[in-house]
Order: structure tokens, then sequence, then C-alpha cells
């Protein structure tokens, strides 16, 4: 499957499956299964790929990770998720990991043993920055570099050839026993483009088509895409965008990114975006907006923007969630608290978006040109050879706005005929995407 062909449907595994929040020696429990009963959701949705969050051995969030090759048992077992992988298959839905390559937690195999022989372990030059005259804040009487200020989270050398070896054998694993489609590399913004661009090419090389998307929060998002030899990286540029701009009823933010990371020539051209409205790390977009109605327009930006659009389980909605005490618990929700029968005008609209992205390839792969920019009004186009005309509002009644275009035209987003002379009517709180009627 091409990248820009993806529907991206985003589970934090543990929290939907129910986990425990922490494992404390659970015996082994299938919540794997959960997940099977939404698969007729997700192909009513036009979903074609699942984003799983973290699967495998941990001792909490799942990014503290203490074993890359067995099933956390709390969610199951390494044959629960091979049947999982099998029957999305069998329903046309690719499946993604979460790879978390850049640290260990405290309770993999190579963190114990240096902690245990200390100077005299195998695995002493496996971790960055290690020093046996420092001390953590576990009291391990040793220090090292971690992410993000985080002790439970010990950052690998990975430059080290035995490192690099160990994570393509991870990789193998992955592809040839649970026949994965593609990874996200957690924090990919901080790690060694070698080491990125070694184990890029060694997946694809194993599955021509495998996708490779890379998380960066900020910086160069071409460098870390050319140099680590990804298919992809994370648009947090245009996310902070896309609901900023409906907060402050200026779409020339959103408009601004947007030319910046995908015109013809620009940053990301050619680079199939991972694009996004909220995730496992961040406050719900439901709750984000201050207006709720502005939520049509916002999935509308996301499904015909350039890139490939995720939806975070639930969001497709409504739900709404904050951060609590620090926590992220509140984002990560499990089935049972989220209604999937429930057919919201949202839900339906969204389902519209995605089968619409499926059916008209240039919403897919067209180039970008920007149409007009008012402040609560905008156009663009998706070039391609039937090309696609996008057009936003965000305010509260029907808006007629000069667009500089005449011709027939169909609205496969509203299901109605369109006559422009120079100027058209954009529907409240929504919009149109329009492509020209044959002569």
């Amino acid at each position: 499957m091409k990248p820009t062909s993806r529907n991206i449907y985003h589970l934090f595994t543990l929290g939907f499956c129910g986990a425990p929040q922490y494992h404390e020696n659970e015996e082994t429990v299938n919540r794997l299964k959960k997940i099977e009963k939404i698969i007729p959701y997700l192909k009513e949705m036009g979903i074609n790929t699942l984003l799983l969050g973290p699967l495998f051995g941990s001792i909490s969030h799942g990014y503290d990770v203490s074993d890359y090759y067995e099933v956390d048992t709390r969610l199951g077992t390494r044959e629960d998720l091979k049947a999982l992988i099998e029957k999305l298959h069998e329903n046309g839905i690719d499946v993604l990991f979460d790879a978390v390559f850049n640290h260990t937690g405290r309770e993999h195999p190579f963190y114990l043993d240096l902690k245990e022989r200390r100077e005299n372990s195998p695995y002493r030059d496996y971790y960055r920055g290690v020093n046996f005259w420092g001390n953590n804040s576990f009291g391990d009487g040793l220090s090292y570099e971690n992410w993000a200020g985080h002790d439970n989270l010990v950052k690998l050398n990975l430059d080290h050839p035995d490192v690099k070896a160990y994570f393509k054998d991870v990789l193998a694993d992955w592809i040839d026993e649970f026949d994965i489609d593609g990874i996200r590399l957690d924090a990919a913004n901080v790690m060694s483009r070698p080491f990125l661009a070694e184990i890029s090419d060694f997946a694809h090389n194993k599955k021509d088509d495998f996708f490779i998307f890379g998380e960066i929060v900020g910086g160069d998002y071409r460098e870390l895409a050319q140099n680590g030899h990804l298919d992809s990286v994370t648009n947090y540029e245009c996310y902070k965008g896309l609901y900023s701009s409906l907060n402050d009823k200026n779409y020339f933010e959103i408009a601004h990114s947007i030319r910046r990371l995908f015109d013809n020539g620009a940053l990301l051209s050619g680079i199939p975006a991972f694009n996004f409205v909220d995730n496992h790390d961040v406050e719900r977009v439901a709750t984000t907006l201050r207006d709720k109605r502005l939520l049509k327009p916002l999935y509308l930006l996301l499904y015909t923007m350039p890139g490939v659009p995720s939806v975070y389980y639930g969001s497709e909605q409504g739900i709404e969630a904050k951060k609590e005490w620090g926590s992220d618990a509140s984002l990560r929700p499990e089935y049972e608290s989220i209604d999937f029968d429930k057919k919201s005008d949202l839900y339906k609209f969204i389902t519209k978006l995605g089968k619409l992205r499926r059916k008209y390839p240039v919403l897919e792969d067209g180039t970008y040109r920007e149409l007009f920019i008012l402040p609560q009004q905008y156009g663009f186009l998706r070039e391609g050879d039937d090309p696609a005309v996008i057009l936003l509002n965000m305010q509260e009644e029907d808006v007629t706005v000069p667009v500089g275009l005449n011709g027939n035209y169909r609205d496969v987003l509203n299901d109605e005929d369109v006559e422009i002379e120079g100027e058209v009517e954009i529907p409240a709180f929504s919009g149109r995407i329009l492509f020209m009627e044959e002569k």
C-alpha cells in the first residue's frame, strides 16, 4: 500500500484494552480480543491501517520496554497478537507497531545486567553516558543519559553495532512472525540518523511497502525523513495550527504552515506527513476546541490536506479529555467507556471523508496550491489528473466568497451540483470538495 493511501486509526493499546496501569506479575490475559470487536466499525469508517501503541513487555505505559519479543502479559501472548493481526489482515486492515528503540526500561535484561555487574557487564556500552561514579533517582549507584529527564527510560547507544544488530533481529521477528506492515519510531527526532537509516533500509529490504514514520515533536522534518530514510514524520506543526487557527478565527495560521510544508518545492514536498488532531500524548481536540461546532471543518481539513490522516480512537465520536495531575491516563480510555455503536453526526462526517479520500486519488496524491485565504474561509486545490477544489468555512452562517473559478462542479461532500461564476457559497461550519463536471 502506498503511504498516501493510508487512512490510519490510532489505538493506545494498553489503555484501550483496559490493562492494569502497572504490571504487578498479573496472570496473562488476552485483552487484545477487544480490538476484534471494532473491526466492522473501522471498515465502515474507511480505515485501512491500524496503529497499535506499545504491545511488548513493560512495567507501566509500554514505553519502558523490558522485553521486545514477548507480548505484555497484560495484553495476551504472541499467539493472541498473531491471531488479531491475521483477523485484521483478512478485513483489509494493515497493522503498524509502535517501536520504542530510543531507550529501554530499567527492567530490560541489558540494564539489569549493567546494574549488577557494572564495569564487567558486556552491556556497559549499550547505553549512553554511563557513569559508575554517579547515581540516579532510583539509587542504582550509576547514572546515564535518559529520555526527557525520566530515569526509568534509559537511553541506548544506537551507534553501537551490537545494538543495531539487536534491533534488526527485533524487526525481523516482528515482520516474519507477526507480518506487520510498518512501525512508528518513538522519539525519532532524538535518535541517531545513521541508526534510523540502517534500520529503515533493513525493514524496507525485508518488505517492499513497509511503512516507517518517525515521531518528531520539533526540528527539521525534511532532514529527519531524508537522513533517516523514513517514509513519513509526525506533523506537530500542523497539529497545533489545525486547532488554534479555529480557536483564533484565523485560517492564516494553518495556511502558512501548510504552504511552508507542502507547497511546490517546500519542506515536505513529496514526503507524506503523518497528520493528526490529537493522540495519546495531547488533550483531546474536542476539549481543545472552544467551539465544538468546528470539529467538522477541522476534520475536513485533516482529510484533504497533503499527507496521511490519523484519527485517535474515540475522537471521531467527539469525546473529550484533558491531562489530570500530570497523568495521561484520561487520554487513553478503555474500550468499554466509548460507545462504538454510536453513529454520531461527526462519526458519519469522518466516515464520509474516509471513503471520499479512498475514492478520489487526487485527495491522496495531488499537489497543493493555495486558492485563497481569509480569516474564516480557506480554499486550496489538490492538483492532478482530476483536480479537487477544497473550500472551508468556520463561520456559523453560509458565506459567499470570491474564488476566481468558473464552471459547473460536483460537490462530493454535500452531494450537490454547484455552479461557480467567480464566487461560491460555502456551508456554515463545514466546506466543500468540488470536482469539475465534464462538459
